[in-house]
């Protein structure tokens, strides 16, 4: 992949997005070298555009034209008063591969207008690869990474543990976060992603040193799965957030570590 064309005012854009409506993958950008923040904040907002857009609003069909707007972004189609769409383009003209972004756009369509429930956790895990997994896999691509497995699930072992962490807000408002909710099935649902992603490992490390700033934005997956795992009544309690000192702590020793 080549090096977009992203203005300053661009990347300022997205990352204004970022900060406001995903912190911890803003924390993670923050610390990337200069050259990386810019393909990651585009990311990192496009993702929180499609993961708003079926529930802005009530109509399917507006929901279904939002997105549609962005598959017509990604077949770099001429519209673009948009300050997450003009940047992603130049990601894509660079020779950002789209389907992983097109993939996203695909699971997020499936939520519009429902409020049903993952029927099993088989379709929680589909939903996480789809979205999470997706999104780090673009984003170790667009660091100039490989098509990565290890990437994929990473980005998996995330979304489970954002989703995780994310339950009492889901239940708060009237749906059914898990499939199933008892302690031993959120344990066994966490301890084995903890365990996928531990086995990939050695697969992370052997990627470029050029992708890290991308990995780095599942930094606090591994300790809040193992949280999951452990004491799985703390995620219907709400009890998994780590302090701001771990938090910025966490991602700055990783920061200095490399990894």
């Amino acid at each position: 992949m080549d090096a977009p064309a992203l203005t300053a005012p661009q990347i300022n854009a997205c990352a204004a997005l970022v900060q406001k409506g995903d912190p911890d993958r803003f924390l993670a950008a923050m610390a990337a070298p200069v050259a990386a923040r810019g393909p990651l904040f585009v990311l990192y907002a496009f993702n929180l555009e499609v993961a708003r857009a079926p529930w802005v609003t009530k109509e399917p069909i507006i929901a279904q034209m939002r997105l549609q707007f962005w598959r017509d972004v990604l077949d770099l189609e001429e519209h673009k008063a948009h300050e997450v769409a003009a940047p992603l383009q130049a990601l894509v003209r660079a020779g950002l591969d789209p389907a992983p972004l097109a993939e996203m756009i695909d699971a997020r369509e499936a939520e519009i207008g429902t409020q049903a429930p993952f029927p099993d956790e088989a379709a929680l895990l589909r939903f996480l690869d789809a979205t999470s997994g997706a999104l780090m896999v673009a984003s170790v691509r667009a660091l100039g990474g490989p098509d990565s497995r290890a990437a994929r699930v990473a980005g998996q072992a995330q979304g489970l543990a954002n989703y995780l962490l994310a339950v009492p807000q889901i239940e708060a408002a009237g749906r059914r976060a898990l499939p199933q909710d008892d302690a031993d099935s959120i344990a066994r649902l966490a301890g084995g992603m903890r365990d996928r992603l531990r086995a990939e490992r050695g697969a992370l490390k052997a990627l470029p040193r050029a992708v890290r700033p991308a990995l780095r934005a599942g930094w606090r997956s591994d300790a809040l799965l193992r949280q999951s795992a452990t004491f799985p009544g703390r995620v219907r309690a709400g009890q998994l957030a780590q302090s701001e000192f771990m938090r910025r702590g966490g991602i700055l020793l990783r920061q200095i570590l490399g990894r």
